[in-house]
């Protein structure tokens, strides 16, 4: 069975996507869209792909069986609606969908429809962080009581023009850009926090969006969690991202490369596993892909999406739910950031406190009122 795919978006995520989709064996590209005549010139010219400047066109025309959706962030919603309307299976980069409302009514729409949806967040694809779930998930650590997130890099470390990166309309900004993987992370790894405080959305070198993110995570069961992301850090060359886990009997760091356990007692430990230090690497926990482009992750969740299609299978590692859930997290520390406050006097500090689920669109109404 050959899928027949189309992709939406052409700047760096999409062109990317491309390049793996292209070379996927049980897959045929069969159309994409931009709104660059320029990039869609050189590609007709010399790939001789179909070329479309109209989403809506390309849909209703092509009928592919999924498409890819690639673009800014505030086109996201529209497009996936359009895809799930004409029963088309969707892959939507990250963030889902910057209006929580509308992004509840598509995950309801999907997943009434019975239609495989999935959102961009590779990390979940990385071999060390599955590694880490499985083994927090075994209670390898015992009772998790905090984690703490971590993404550094040089993306803005100068004033500079607009793009939709730093744009807050375009859902830009270090909190959807950086941050939304490492609250991801957390919420696959220990599961969303109930409460978040303390929010700080600082501007180093943008105008309109932050450029460094922090903030305290609050569960219902009494473990605590830190967020912390900024990408105008020079230190690092490329993006980083770290999780750190600890619980009863030890701790857990992970990041691309290897994953750390430390346990303090060897009892309940799980085979090939000592008390003390424990290194695994990524080298041993990554399964190989056919086609490699800047890291497995990403090769291998569109295998994901792939595959789960042929085998009619919609709960993928990454749904529109799981992806909702970050957009809520993201939300809530947004509204905290902007009504938090310190009161030297009191030492009173303001807490955004939504309920544990996500639910219907009155609770989502009513936390962003």
């Amino acid at each position: 069975m050959t899928l027949r795919i189309a992709l939406i978006g052409l700047g760096k995520m999409g062109l990317s996507h491309y390049a793996i989709i292209n070379s996927h064996p049980d897959v045929n590209l069969v159309a994409v869209c931009d709104s660059s005549g320029y990039m869609l010139d050189v590609l007709n010219k010399y790939v001789g792909i179909k070329c479309y400047t109209d989403y809506k066109k390309l849909l209703s025309e092509e009928k592919p069986d999924a498409v890819l959706i690639a673009t800014p962030s505030r086109f996201h919603g529209e497009m996936v609606k359009a895809a799930l309307d004409l029963n088309i299976h969707v892959f939507c980069e990250k963030p889902f969908c910057l209006d929580l409302a509308q992004g509840q009514r598509l995950v309801e729409l999907a997943e009434s429809k019975g239609l495989v949806n999935q959102v961009g967040y590779h990390y979940r694809f990385v071999g060390a962080f599955q590694e880490m779930k499985r083994l927090v998930d075994a209670g390898v650590i015992g009772r998790i009581h905090h984690v703490r997130a971590e993404a550094y890099g040089p993306v803005v470390l100068k004033p500079k023009g607009s793009t939709w990166r730093t744009s807050k309309n375009e859902g830009g900004g270090c909190l959807y850009d950086y941050a939304c993987h490492g609250i991801d992370l957390v919420n696959y790894i220990v599961g969303r926090p109930d409460a978040v405080g303390g929010t700080v959305l600082n501007k180093v070198f943008s105008r309109d969006v932050e450029d460094e993110v922090y903030s305290t995570f609050f569960y219902a069961d009494g473990k605590t969690g830190q967020i912390a992301a900024n990408w105008s850090d020079e230190s690092y060359r490329k993006m980083s991202t770290k999780v750190s886990v600890w619980g009863s009997n030890g701790k857990i760091a992970a990041d691309r490369q290897e994953v750390q356990i430390y346990l303090r007692d060897g009892t309940n430990q799980m085979p090939n596993l000592n008390k003390g230090w424990n290194t695994r690497y990524t080298t041993e926990l990554t399964d190989e892909v056919w086609y490699y482009l800047r890291g497995e992750e990403y090769s291998a969740q569109i295998d994901h999406f792939v595959q789960s299609i042929k085998a009619g299978r919609n709960d993928t590692r990454s749904t529109f739910r799981s992806a909702l859930e970050t957009d809520l997290v993201a939300a809530m520390m947004i509204k905290d950031g902007e009504s938090s406050h310190v009161d030297v006097g009191s030492m009173t500090q303001t807490m955004v406190m939504p309920t544990k689920k996500v639910g219907g669109l009155g609770f989502i109404n009513k936390l962003l009122s």
